[in-house]
């Protein structure tokens, strides 16, 4: 398992989610991705990516000037299972 932090302070909509995003998928399961964010929409945006991918999320800190999500890769059985069903 290791964790991977990214630092997309200053960013703005829709930018921190899809750099999540794409930090997201060269991840192993049980690997974790620290996301420090100072956009407040990343509270809404960053959780329903999440909730699309099938991994987890918690956010550690939100403070008036930044907020910190740690997301755990999952282990993908999700995605396949529905990749499987489109087939």
């Amino acid at each position: 398992m290791t964790r991977t932090k990214i630092d997309l302070t200053g960013l703005k909509c829709p930018l921190p989610a899809l750099k999540t995003r794409k930090a997201l998928k060269p991840l192993q399961a049980g690997d974790q991705l620290e996301v420090h964010c100072t956009d407040p929409l990343s509270v809404i945006d960053i959780p329903n990516l999440i909730r699309e991918t099938g991994d987890k999320v918690e956010i550690t800190e939100r403070s008036e000037g930044r907020i910190v999500f740690l997301i755990e890769k999952a282990n993908g059985a999700i995605g396949k299972a529905n990749e499987a069903s489109d087939a």
